[in-house]
């Protein structure tokens, strides 16, 4: 064969082979890292486990959360008093939704179009209508107000006041609050198991997470942590992420530095994971092998193989890291 002829021929596959590593690439998992002290959001590349962009957003980002298709990203900049809406192909700000005061956590309805807001300052729950832009209702709740979680059904909404020490339950078709929890000191972030018929709710200041029956909306069990060699007083639950098998729930302990992982049926301790320093938050990639932790104060974000449940990789971020997302 003739040299000609041999680059013709091998042209097309070494276009081929060049175009599919440009689409892997394009596809690749990422997770974004909103920064509280940076006003930023980093991006992070979950094949290379690096850091691939950084991106101004507005002030002191905090909770965020992904459109179900993917395509859009929610954040709570709670000192713009808005909730910025990017969109995730150029990275640019396509919105800010009328969120209230103070945004700190969220939570998506089903429906992939209401968002329950939670106003820290007002001690209100906003309700936002993600395509219209309208507020939809404001609900009066506890002093403080933190945490939200929606259930899968999308009958609850329920948020976590603070000083008020309690769990509310916002019915979603009446946007009427029915029911009132009262749990240990500070809860922080709640979340419902697969099925919705727990919710996890933890108490920083108390130490505790509490494990409620939604039918009844009362506590059915009530978790305790003891890492040897910290003081009691640095164990400060927040994040609460639960597998979607039923088989595990993973607790962010604050400035113990390490993430609780428990038998989300017997509710037994079954070890504690060391992190980075103030670990806040956490998430899965989409088959649930790996987790993200979000670690405040060492401003890096801790890779946790689930399956041998041991701390494989730190990924240095922005200035205090606090929520985490993973587009798959």
């Amino acid at each position: 064969m003739k040299a000609t002829q041999f680059i013709r021929s091998a042209l097309p596959a070494a276009i081929a082979t060049t175009l599919l590593t440009l689409s892997a690439s394009s596809f690749a998992a990422v997770a974004y890292v909103s920064n509280e002290k940076d006003d930023t959001l980093s991006v992070i590349d979950l094949d290379t486990m690096k850091v691939t962009e950084t991106i101004d957003v507005g002030q002191r980002p905090r909770g965020i959360t992904l459109s179900k298709d993917h395509t859009k990203l929610y954040i709570c900049a709670s000192d713009s008093d808005t909730v910025q809406i990017m969109n995730l192909a150029d990275h640019s700000i396509i919105a800010e939704l009328p969120s209230g005061e103070d945004p700190e956590q969220f939570a998506l309805h089903p429906n992939d179009r209401h968002l329950y807001i939670a106003n820290e300052d007002d001690a209100l729950v906003t309700v936002v209508d993600t395509e219209t832009q309208d507020v939809l209702a404001q609900i009066d709740v506890g002093v403080e107000p933190e945490g939200m979680a929606v259930s899968h059904n999308g009958k609850w909404a329920v948020n976590t006041s603070e000083t008020t020490n309690m769990v509310h339950w916002i019915d979603t078709s009446t946007y009427e609050l029915v029911d009132n929890t009262l749990v240990d000191q500070r809860p922080r972030h709640v979340e419902f198991n697969k099925d919705d018929s727990l919710l996890w709710a933890s108490s920083e200041i108390g130490g505790t997470v509490s494990v409620i029956d939604t039918s009844t909306r009362q506590i059915i069990q009530k978790l305790t942590f003891k890492i040897p060699g910290i003081h009691p007083d640095k164990v400060q639950p927040v994040g609460v992420k639960l597998t979607s098998d039923g088989k595990y729930a993973f607790i962010a302990l604050g400035p113990a530095n390490h993430v609780a992982v428990v038998d989300a049926n017997t509710y037994e301790v079954l070890d504690y994971l060391l992190v980075g320093r103030r670990v806040w938050h956490m998430t899965f990639n989409e088959d649930e092998s790996q987790m993200y932790t979000t670690n405040g104060v060492s401003g890096d974000v801790s890779v946790v193989d689930v399956d041998k449940m041991k701390v494989t990789k730190s990924i240095k971020v922005g200035r205090y890291p606090w929520g985490v997302v993973v587009k798959p």
